[in-house]
């Protein structure tokens, strides 16, 4: 038996590993790592650094360009809507006439009418805002002001009256979510577009919506122009049927819609004088030979 266990205890020390070799080992490898670990160091700061280069940069540019999801979801801040009368009021109505008699995209229509058949004018602008029914009108009255409906439409309107183009600026104190036109309003604009090609069609120049078809196709964003165009699709007795869009600048399209328009049968009652103010209708043609 002692021999066996001697026999044992040998093979075991035999087997040991000297602890002169093993601290040996130990403090060699421990030496590799710690010589390989001061360039994987610089290497994670540098990638920090750049990481924290990268999501600034990122940060900033989407501050200053967000896109355009985020602005639908978190539109920036905007003030009230100064008072109509108020001086900052009238010098934003102002500028924003200015702005859009500039625009590009009248210019471009302008030129393009080589032949012309197209008439501009400005439906609302010759009213009496003091007038009590005007004030109490959705469109010329409540809605009418800086924020809202600043400055009056500008139409360009073929001169047989079958089609219309609308520029209109919709204020950033008409909207359902933040940031975006109410679709209520846009129902308005494209039911007061669409009404005015239709108007003009009747002998009367006095109607009713009957039916008003839209299918809201994009959001639109407020504080910015946008067009109506309207288009002539059937007269037939009292009964007038339009269609239009709403559209951007670069022809985008928010809303389309299918209106039919009728005339009252005591609409020969009435007086259309008011009406054709509000419309906005064709300057004189001047006299055949006369000097311009």
């Amino acid at each position: 038996m002692s021999a066996l266990i001697g026999s044992v205890l040998g093979r075991a020390c035999r087997s040991a590993p000297s602890p002169r070799l093993f601290v040996r080992h130990v403090s060699t490898t421990g030496s590799k790592a710690g010589t390989a670990s001061a360039p994987a160091a610089r290497r994670r700061g540098v990638t920090a650094l750049a990481g924290v280069a990268v999501a600034t940069g990122a940060y900033s540019l989407g501050s200053a360009y967000p896109p355009d999801i985020a602005t639908l979801l978190y539109p920036r801040q905007a003030l009230a809507p100064h008072s109509r009368d108020s001086p900052e009021g009238i010098a934003y109505a102002t500028a924003l006439e200015r702005e859009m008699l500039a625009l590009p995209y009248l210019q471009k229509l302008r030129e393009d009418d080589t032949n012309h058949e197209w008439y501009e004018t400005r439906p609302f602008k010759g009213v009496d805002t003091s007038a009590p029914a005007i004030q109490n009108n959705l469109t010329m009255g409540a809605l009418r002001g800086p924020g809202h409906l600043a400055v009056p439409p500008l139409v360009r309107a073929r001169k047989d009256e079958s089609a219309g183009i609308a520029i209109v600026h919709v204020g950033r104190g008409l909207c359902g979510h933040d940031g975006i036109a109410h679709g209520g309003l846009l129902a308005t604009l494209v039911d007061e577009a669409s009404a005015r090609t239709a108007l003009l069609n009747l002998s009367t120049h006095i109607g009713v919506t009957a039916r008003l078809e839209m299918d809201y196709v994009n959001p639109v964003r407020a504080d910015r122009f946008v067009v109506i165009r309207t288009e002539l699709v059937e007269r037939k007795g009292r009964k007038v049927v339009v269609k239009a869009t709403i559209e951007d600048l670069e022809g985008t399209v928010f809303v389309r819609s299918r209106s039919i328009f009728v005339e009252p049968k005591y609409a020969k009652l009435l007086s259309s004088g008011d009406v054709l103010k509000a419309l906005g209708v064709p300057p004189a043609e001047p006299p055949v030979g006369s000097v311009q």
